[in-house]
Formats: C-alpha cells, sequence, structure tokens
C-alpha cells in the first residue's frame, strides 16, 4: 500500500452545539456571503462540550488510514496534556509520529467549533435545516504556528509516495521549498488561509509542482483574484466555477478540485470537466472537519481508482456524507477499498 506523509496543523478540539444563531445573507461580499449572528449582549445556551481532536494534518491522517494507506504525520504539539493527548491519538490509529516535533513551553493547537443545531421549533423550515451541522471554528494555532520541515526531512519525504499537504503557520515557505526538492513523492495540497492570502503570484512557483490542489470556492475566488490577469473580472466570472478551475489550473497544478458546500464539487484535470452532488446525510449533525475527509479521499480515491478522477469524487462524497453524520472530524469516516473493489 502506498505511503502517504500528512503536513500541517494538529489541535484538540472543543465543540458546542448552539440553535439561537441568525444566518444574514451578505450578497454584496463573495468571500463573506453568509453570516451567523448572535444578538449582541446575549447568553447562549450551550447543552455540552465535546472534547475531539482535529487539524488539517491530523484528519487527514486518520482517513487515509482508514482506508489501509501506511500513514505519517508531519506537525507540531505543544510539550502539554494536548499534546501527549493527540500523539497518542495519532498512534491510536497507526499513524506514525516521528515528524511531530514536541515544542517545550508551547501549546498545542486548538479549536472552539461553534456548530449550528437544528432547533425543534424550526425543523420544518427546509432553508434552516441544510444549515444545521455547518461549523465556525475559532483557532489558536500555537504550537502549529511556527512549524516547519527541515532540510532532514527530506530523505522521509522521498520515502512517501504522496505529501498531503494542509494548512501551515507563518513558515510555510521553508516547508514548500523542502518539499519541491525532494522531487519524489507527489503533492497534494489543500492551502491554508495564510498561502492562499499571500496571493497567486507568491504560491505559483510551488503550485507549478503541485499535482493536486485541493481548495474550497471561497479560497478559490480569493486566491484568482489576487492574480493581476483576473483582479477586473465581474462578479458573474468568479461565480462560475469552471472559470476557477481553469485560472487555477494555468498556475501550474495537474488537477484542480474546488468543493462549493451543499452545490457539491468540481474538478478539472487539464482536459476534462467533472461535478460531483453532494450526498445527503438524513442525520446530518456536524460539518467540522468535512474539507478534510473529502479533500483526502480524493487522493485516497485516485490512488485506489488508478487515477479515475470522476470515481475518487464520487467515494470521497460518499465519506463525507458519512463524516457528517457523527460530531467531530475525525469519526464517522469509513473505509474506502470496499468501494473500489466493486468497481472492478
Amino acid at each position: 500500500m502506498d505511503k502517504i506523509i500528512t503536513i500541517g496543523g494538529i489541535t484538540k478540539d472543543i465543540s458546542f452545539l448552539v440553535s439561537d444563531g441568525v444566518i444574514i445573507k451578505n450578497h454584496r461580499d463573495l468571500l463573506h456571503q453568509e453570516m451567523l449572528a448572535f444578538e449582541r449582549g446575549s447568553k447562549i445556551r450551550v447543552d455540552k462540550f465535546h472534547h475531539l481532536f482535529g487539524g488539517g494534518a491530523a484528519n487527514a491522517a486518520v482517513n487515509l488510514a482508514k482506508s489501509g494507506f501506511e500513514v505519517s504525520c508531519a506537525g507540531a504539539v505543544g510539550d502539554d496534556y494536548e499534546g501527549r493527548e493527540a500523539l497518542a491519538n495519532l498512534k491510536k490509529h497507526q499513524i506514525k509520529t516521528e515528524l511531530i516535533a514536541v515544542e517545550k513551553g508551547k501549546e498545542t493547537g486548538f479549536s472552539f467549533v461553534l456548530i449550528e443545531k437544528e432547533d425543534s421549533a424550526r425543523k420544518n423550515l427546509a432553508a434552516y435545516s441544510k444549515k444545521a451541522g455547518t461549523r465556525i471554528i475559532f483557532a489558536n494555532r500555537c504550537a502549529n504556528d511556527d512549524f516547519f520541515l527541515s532540510e532532514t526531512a527530506g530523505a522521509k519525504l522521498r520515502a512517501a509516495s504522496w505529501l498531503y499537504l494542509a494548512s501551515l503557520g507563518h513558515n510555510w515557505e521553508k516547508t514548500l521549498k523542502v518539499i519541491v526538492k525532494q522531487k519524489k513523492a507527489k503533492l497534494a495540497w489543500n492551502p491554508g488561509s495564510l498561502q492562499y492570502g499571500e496571493g497567486a503570484a507568491k504560491m505559483a512557483p510551488y503550485l507549478k509542482h503541485t499535482e493536486l490542489l485541493l481548495m474550497n470556492s471561497e479560497e478559490a475566488i480569493e486566491l484568482v483574484s489576487s492574480y493581476p490577469a483576473y483582479r477586473h473580472q465581474n462578479r458573474r466570472f468568479f461565480l462560475r466555477v469552471e472559470n476557477l478551475l481553469a485560472a487555477l489550473k494555468s498556475f501550474g497544478p495537474k488537477i484542480v478540485v474546488i468543493t462549493s458546500g451543499e452545490d457539491g464539487a468540481d474538478a478539472f484535470d487539464g482536459t476534462d470537466f467533472y461535478h460531483q452532488d453532494i450526498i445527503k446525510e438524513k442525520n446530518k449533525i456536524d460539518t467540522t472537519g468535512i474539507g478534510d475527509v473529502f479533500n483526502s479521499s480524493v487522493l485516497a480515491g485516485l490512488i485506489l481508482s488508478g487515477g479515475q478522477l470522476g470515481e475518487a469524487l464520487k467515494a470521497a462524497a460518499k465519506n463525507a456524507a458519512a463524516k457528517v453524520g457523527s460530531l467531530g472530524a475525525q469519526n464517522g469516516i469509513v473505509d474506502l477499498r470496499p468501494y473500489f473493489k466493486t468497481k472492478k
């Protein structure tokens, strides 16, 4: 089975469900199209907190290990109780942790995850029910913020078939330079806000070495609109996913995938466009980590199918649907190997 190294965030998550939020449409801003609001000065009832695990690299690692891949995780935790817990959780899933730095005097990254709970008084309103399970994350990167792969990690990277790169901190270019130098393992990249916030021109040298680029529609709009050739395009241009896919493909990656929430996912390999609808889960509880699960499942699907992008998208949609029925980023996911065995 292929060896995969996931690189990026490792966190402890505190999740809580609320039903008092009001959704506000914000059509004037493409990057903030829906807002969740609470009355100023009010006290919001929270019935229960849930202590879980998260982080882009950790979530992807657990998901890939579930489908039988040999997985290592690279990132950073603090020398605290939460860090020890996060490492133990990865080891429980048979994930190798030798590339994880334990930073002395630092705290392990943590997130407060606010999840929209379906209110029984409003459960018959389709527009509201569709949003149940949607989350907002308040993140403190802590030890994750300064992590980067050192030059000595190059040999270990070359031993892998794929590198799955999630959100990184301020030293993200140092890690990308090490990845590019190793010139063997293929790169699947799901950039974080610090990366696409720097703009397409800054990311372009690394996108040329990317096999699989994975973004959501808001991130794609921000990245494409940062490039001079597209900066003055109108709103209609950015709302057409084929335009975003073609623009991102022009930056150098071989395959581009864009997720668009309830509108599903789209992909472009330079020749064909693909679309995948979401698979609806009746018991929608929590979308936390759904991007990590979907994106890493696309990678798993490409490997398991021998490069069939359409089948990879279908498998990813199935896994994402399974995940939203459970609370937490690493729960509810399924082994994708049986899906591809039935396809043969």
